[in-house]
């Protein structure tokens, strides 16, 4: 207090007083976060390459009846539990210190990763092992999730920040690349070395975080909203549930839509959630302030962000198929080789992310993210088109020229889309702001896998049956095991294709043993399901695609909503300032604590940044 008063005299008297740069260090923070962003998506997309290693290493097959949801969780499970807790941990970030909790979780992504590498069970066993230990990692996953943004806010000045946000989403699409590429060269030799890869990245970052990361943001000293983190878990786990086991068959149905369970999961959630949002309106000190959403380019920008993920979400798991299971069988790989080149085929993808992400992001902070994040959605919206007009069997340069058009879009609405919503915050609630994009953003993503895979399946449920039922017939399979083979539900032979086995042979299983060698050869061979396979496949992926180009267009309106150019100014929020013995609230990340931001000093917030929507340029 009585330095304070010292400083505040000194400027009365019109002394200098020399002030440690608020951005010092800024570039050490910038490289950590990349860091940690890295190995969080490397590992995260390394599993969909990998998985029939897994599978095979614990001795379990993940397509037997009984093991679908091994499967599921293994896949889904992380997504789930990371989408759940970002915004607890950015509102922990908010009031304890965002270095503080981003520490931790590369402490805790590390040992985990650790300890899924070390399994030693097999069968049901081995398989509920390592979903228990992806979900603990998917705690570390959502510390660094989090926070890395609020830091990176906190690090850089107002006109540097799409840049840096900008080179953090690019490690994070690098990193899920990579992993595709590394899942299928590491899987094959010791399918360990899956989870032993993001070890060194994690001690490295630990130990670099600790040493070289430094608290700068305003902390806001509260109570834990207990209800509100209750009530959010609790519904959001509910509706993500529910969305999973949707996929999964029903009956006699070929998905669990209509499964009772289902549907309570589903609308139970719904209903928690809405409890959730009348909690947060009545506590003195919320988990998340939802009047954040009265400043027009945060309400605008999560919405645009929900859209894209809902539109992207669910593309790398179709290409995935559409690659595994037609196109690489179809020119001459194995089944059990198409993981690996199905990662290395969707490098363009990859490549115009890498390229207009750091772009956009350097325009945006000169010309605000309104232009870049609207185009970017545009042309999302024209390659999903676009897509949907190659045959099954394309020809790849112009596949790969749609892939990487995709890519150029996705990166130019990011980087300025995310920069847009972290400017728009007061520093008390970037944490929680962060977390909250984050959440929007995995629970797209789970929400647009059952989209997208739901499309799929209707397409393939209405004409696949009968011809499967004639081409095994043809081929002298017994009616009865062609009958019983064409009625399973698709998802199965989606799954296989996805796993990379080969779809017949899991199909047809011992019904194989009574068919002439030629028979067997052709009915497992690269070009039988393939062919059998893509006019129903692709009738549903056309609907997926659709699907995407409107969520993409639609993502590119809200953008252009969002208004011109705009960062948070403390002028506009006259309780952001508070005595100076606990801090000032300013954009420098100086100050350590600060009052809460209330319902009645955010709804001061600039007249044109509020809803509902106006211009302002």
């Amino acid at each position: 207090m009585a330095r304070t008063k010292t400083a505040v005299g000194a400027l009365r008297h019109g002394e200098e007083i020399r002030q440690e740069d608020p951005y010092r260090g800024k570039w050490l923070t910038l490289s950590n976060t990349t860091l940690g962003m890295f190995m969080v998506t490397i590992n995260s997309s390394i599993m969909l390459i990998s998985l029939p290693d897994i599978f095979h290493g614990i001795k379990l097959n993940p397509l037997a009846p009984n093991n679908t949801n091994y499967f599921l969780w293994l896949l889904m499970g992380y997504l789930v539990v990371t989408a759940v807790l970002v915004v607890s941990f950015g509102r922990l970030g908010d009031m304890f210190g965002r270095v503080k909790m981003y520490n931790l979780g590369f402490a805790v992504f590390s040992f985990f990763s650790i300890m899924l590498a070390i399994t030693w069970l097999h069968g049901g066993a081995g398989a509920l092992w390592l979903i228990s230990m992806r979900i603990m990692q998917g705690v570390g996953g959502a510390l660094l999730f989090a926070n890395s943004s609020a830091i990176l806010t906190d690090a850089f000045p107002h006109d540097q920040r799409g840049l840096a946000l900008g080179i953090n989403q690019i490690a994070a699409i690098g990193g899920s690349f990579i992993g595709l590429i590394l899942g299928g060269l590491l899987g094959p030799i010791d399918w360990r070395l899956v989870f032993l890869v993001s070890v060194p990245f994690g001690i490295l970052g630990t130990i670099w975080a600790y040493f070289n990361l430094h608290e700068k943001g305003v902390r806001t000293p509260s109570r834990i909203d207990w209800w509100g983190n209750l009530t959010f878990a609790i519904g959001l786990i509910t509706l993500l549930v529910g969305i999973t086991y949707g996929i999964e068959p029903y009956g006699g149905h070929t998905m669990g839509w209509s499964n009772p369970r289902v549907l309570a999961a589903l609308i139970g959630g719904v209903i928690v959630l809405v409890i959730f949002g009348f909690i947060e309106t009545k506590v003195v000190q919320p988990m998340f302030n939802l009047t954040l959403f009265r400043i027009r380019a945060f309400a605008a920008g999560n919405f645009a962000s929900l859209l894209a993920s809902l539109g992207r979400g669910g593309l790398m798991f179709m290409l995935v198929i559409w690659l595994q299971g037609i196109w690489l069988p179809q020119h001459g790989y194995s089944f059990a080789r198409t993981p690996l080149w199905a990662g290395i085929y969707m490098l363009p993808l990859s490549v115009g992310f890498l390229v207009a992400g750091p772009i956009s992001g350097f325009l945006s902070d000169h010309h605000g993210a309104r232009p870049y994040a609207t185009a970017g959605m545009v042309a999302s919206g024209a390659s999903f088109l676009l897509l949907e007009l190659l045959p099954a069997n394309f020809s790849y340069p112009i596949f790969a020229i749609l892939l990487l058009l995709n890519g150029l879009a996705m990166g130019l609405f990011a980087s300025p889309n995310r920069a847009g919503i972290m400017n728009s915050l007061p520093p008390s609630q970037r944490g929680a702001g962060s977390g909250m994009v984050a959440t929007f953003q995995n629970s797209a993503m789970v929400l647009s896998i059952g989209i997208f895979f739901t499309l799929i399946i209707a397409g393939l449920s209405g004409s696949l049956p009968s011809t499967m039922y004639a081409g095994l017939l043809a081929q002298g399979v017994p009616a009865g095991a062609a009958f019983k083979v064409a009625h399973l539900p698709p998802t199965g032979a989606l799954f296989s294709a996805f796993l990379g086995y080969n779809p017949m042979q899991t199909l047809l299983g011992p019904v194989l043993a009574h068919l002439s060698p030629a028979k067997v050869a052709f009915l497992t061979g690269r070009s039988f399901f393939p062919h059998l396979i893509s006019h129903a496949f692709m009738s549903g992926l056309r609907e997926a695609f659709t699907f995407a180009a409107i969520a993409s267009l639609i993502a590119a309106v809200a953008s252009w909503l969002r208004g011109g150019k705009y960062h948070y100014n403390p002028d506009d929020d006259p309780d952001a300032v508070v005595d100076t013995s606990a801090g000032v609230a300013n954009d420098s990340g100086g100050a350590k604590e600060t009052a809460l931001p209330t319902l009645a000093s955010l709804e001061t917030l600039s007249m044109q940044q509020r809803l509902p929507f106006r211009h302002h340029d």
